[in-house]
């Protein structure tokens, strides 16, 4: 039976072990360190990410070392893409919007020229969106 990635990531202790992981490979006791979380809990949740594809286990001397599997986090990517797009038209028409409403200003009437973009309501919305990318 196929295991749903959302409900595998749903889980925050997950998140956090794959984002120690997206750092570096790390063995059961360093992501006990960093999760701060008991050694049973860690190793319940990476068999639980192990079994869904996202990370991989190998074996080095007497330790059992976990790294991130990126196959399985690109099969995700690929399905949210059509949503990002989506998303990424909305967002431009939003700011297509905010641009006109600058450009004529809270009464309708043209702004002034001259008049600084970074002194400018777009400079209090925090920019273009794209620049938090």
């Amino acid at each position: 039976m196929p295991v749903d990635a959302f409900a595998v990531l749903a889980e925050p202790t997950r998140r956090r072990i794959l984002d120690v992981l997206r750092t570096a490979d790390a063995s059961v006791n360093e992501l006990v360190a960093a999760v701060a979380v008991s050694q049973p809990t860690v190793s319940k949740h990476l068999k639980v990410l192990r079994e869904a594809g996202f990370v991989t286990v190998r074996t080095a001397r007497q330790q059992r070392i976990y790294a991130i599997d990126v196959r399985e986090l690109r099969r995700l990517d690929a399905w949210l893409e059509p949503y990002r797009q989506l998303w990424t038209r909305h967002l431009d028409a939003l700011e297509r919007h905010l641009d006109r409403v600058d450009a004529t200003g809270p009464t309708g009437a043209a702004a002034p020229t001259g008049a600084s973009e970074s002194t400018g309501p777009r400079s209090q919305r925090g920019g273009r969106r794209d620049e938090a990318r």
